[in-house]
């Protein structure tokens, strides 16, 4: 099981036990255009998802992790490697952080921090990338911060609500590889 371990959280391998966390997260319509979800998912699917969470990022092309404050084993948010390329040595990544009670408090820059350190030292990744609604001023705050730079903007790249609306996409190159 991966545990990362920071100062006030920890990374873990998702659990059986964070079926209802993840039901409300992939189900909540107000964060759909941040994760591309287009329809609800039930409570089986997720189910399935999370038996075959057992595969290795090598096999999946993905890795998601919960994260947890250091006191408890629940879940206040969720970050993600997708889109792993082993051949080429990158990855997407994207966090989120469920309650507005768990925001700005420091949870998903030490999430974001153990993520990179994972995926540079111990997947050899050359470079990590984003993608961020250029509306979304605390994720572009929050990558930018470790250096995430932006490479460009995908033009009308997502409909949300009838509208198309841009997408920048920020890289991180792992200067030590």
């Amino acid at each position: 099981m991966i545990t990362l371990q920071g100062k006030n959280i920890y990374l873990r391998a998702l659990e059986p036990e964070d079926l209802e966390f993840i039901f409300a997260i992939e189900n909540d319509e107000s964060i759909w255009e941040f994760s591309n979800t287009q329809t609800p998912y039930s409570r089986f699917l997720i189910r399935q998802y999370l038996e075959n969470a057992y595969q290795d990022i090598y096999e999946a092309k993905q890795l998601r992790l919960a994260i947890c404050k250091n006191d408890t084993f629940q879940a206040v948010g969720l970050i993600d490697l997708f889109e792993y390329d082993p051949r080429n040595n990158r990855a997407g990544i994207g966090i989120i952080i469920k309650d507005e009670g768990n925001r700005n408090q420091g949870i998903g820059s030490q999430a974001l921090e153990l993520l990179i350190g994972y995926s540079f030292k111990q997947l050899n990744v050359k470079q990590l990338f984003a993608n961020i609604n250029p509306e979304n001023e605390a994720s572009i705050t929050l990558f930018t911060n470790f250096g995430f730079q932006k490479i460009g903007i995908k033009k009308q790249w997502n409909l949300i609500d009838g509208v198309y609306k841009d997408e920048a996409m920020f890289q991180l190159i792992n200067q030590q590889s």
